[in-house]
């Protein structure tokens, strides 16, 4: 038993400019140099030596040339905030990160073009804003005004169709290929794809489920595409209960693009008289909490919120710190979360109550 008069773990040993300049094989000033903004250090060295600090948790200095980070929240990410947790997640890894950076964030909702306007002249005149962190966009005025602000920016969950920003997302189009490969592992051919139109990401996912279904020779048709005009789950409930209602059961399985939607989903079958998975197996995308506790337990992808959040500060801050201007758009690996919501497809075909 360790009663305490023993020795003691030694503290661990703050990293130094020393240790990053080893590691990198360069010398001290080059390192100083790289990590301040300053120029005369090529961008792939540049990149190394932040590379190596990052990884050593050496204590970054702030960006150059401010001290001030806007997080602009467009009007999608505000409603999506007040509904569900995914938005409320990718926020906290922003704010987690950025404080552990010494980033002062100024967070600006943004409802309509003058408030738009305003935040972005904000970023464009103020000395000591470095840069724009602006939060699910979609809209292409919004984007071009957003190119012209002079600083760097960086789009959260959203992309620059034309790659003139750079951006951190989920790989939408990879999450939903896996996720109805795993449906056709299952042994389900008519795989619905339920979705709202609207933004690039849910595009992105339509386009995955259609890649899945190519290269296994099934069929990806328009009827199997359901669109509703918002992510609530009642909308979800009454397109699938119609569908039922006026088709019967033409499919064995469903993707939902959100989970608000899988959940509509769900209550729409169990009040027709199918059951989930045992009929009509169900998969969701994000594996927010409650995506445990839903009646069966939803299987889905989970999309890691928090750290597009602090992927979207660490890409700004090197933009900031002077490392190469093109941008760049990283995509965030996704994976399946298993439950109970999907099972084998059955041999026959099920019938109310089977």
């Amino acid at each position: 038993m360790d009663t305490g008069h023993g020795k003691r773990g030694k503290k661990p040993r703050r990293v130094r400019l020393e240790d990053i300049a080893a590691r990198v094989g360069v010398s001290l000033s080059t390192v100083s140099r790289a990590l301040s903004g300053e120029k005369g250090v090529r961008d792939d060295i540049r990149l190394r030596i932040l590379d190596a600090a990052k990884a050593s948790n050496y204590a970054l200095p702030n960006p150059a040339p401010g001290t001030k980070v806007i997080l602009a929240a467009s009007g999608a990410a505000m409603i999506d905030y007040v509904r569900n947790q995914f938005t409320l997640y990718v926020l906290e890894g922003i704010r987690e990160r950025a404080q552990a950076l010494g980033i002062e964030l100024i967070a600006r909702p943004i409802g309509d073009e003058l408030e738009e306007r305003e935040v972005l002249d904000e970023a464009r005149e103020d000395p000591e804003v470095a840069g724009l962190l602006f939060l699910t966009v979609d809209d292409e005025r919004t984007l071009a005004a957003t190119r012209g602000i002079g600083k760097p920016v960086v789009l959260v969950n959203g992309d620059d169709p034309f790659m003139r920003l750079s951006s951190v997302t989920p790989c939408n189009r990879s999450a939903a290929q896996v996720a109805t490969d795993y449906l056709i592992d299952q042994g389900h051919e008519r795989i619905l794809f339920l979705m709202r139109p609207g933004r690039r990401t849910i595009v992105r996912r339509r386009e995955g489920w259609q890649d899945a279904l190519a290269q296994r020779g099934l069929a990806s048709s328009d009827d199997l595409v359901m669109a509703v005009d918002d992510w609530l789950p009642e909308l979800a409930e009454q397109a699938i209960g119609h569908r039922i209602r006026q088709r019967g059961l033409d499919f064995t399985a469903v993707l939902a693009a959100g989970e608000s939607l899988a959940v509509g989903t769900m209550a729409a079958l169990q009040q027709a008289g199918y059951s989930v998975p045992g009929d009509v197996s169900v998969m969701g995308m994000d594996d927010l909490p409650q995506a445990a506790f839903l009646n069966p337990p939803l299987t889905t992808v989970h999309i890691p919120a928090r750290e597009i959040g602090t992927t979207s500060v660490d890409l700004l801050r090197d933009i900031c710190s002077g490392l190469p201007a093109l941008p760049r758009r990283i995509e965030l690996a996704c994976y399946i979360v298993e439950r109970q919501s999907v099972a084998p497809r059955r041999s026959t075909g099920a019938s109310p109550g089977a």
